[in-house]
């Protein structure tokens, strides 16, 4: 079981979103549209996934790293934690 399952549903909304976005993306780059409005469009994008992976990350945060250093299993869930805060935040 994951720490974000409370959140699954609105996640999967999210990303649903996105995934339209994205495919809205393709389409204006395939019609040729103006440049700054795809670069806005892909910013939007960037954002959307930002928003997502954080509430994962925070859920990640309060539940499983928690959880391992209550159960003294803290310093491989802390490195492990922060190496993906490194590539997250890239």
């Amino acid at each position: 079981m994951s720490s974000y399952s409370s959140e699954k549903e609105q996640l999967i909304n999210r990303l649903k979103r996105i995934e339209g976005q994205v495919r809205g993306i393709q389409r204006m780059v395939d019609e040729e549209k103006y440049c700054v409005d795809v670069l806005t469009q892909i910013a939007a994008v960037k954002g959307a996934l930002t928003k997502v992976g954080m509430t994962i990350l925070e859920k990640h945060t309060h539940g499983c790293v928690q959880n391992a250093v209550a159960n003294e299993d803290g310093d491989e869930v802390i490195n492990e934690l922060m190496e993906v805060i490194f590539k997250f935040t890239k």
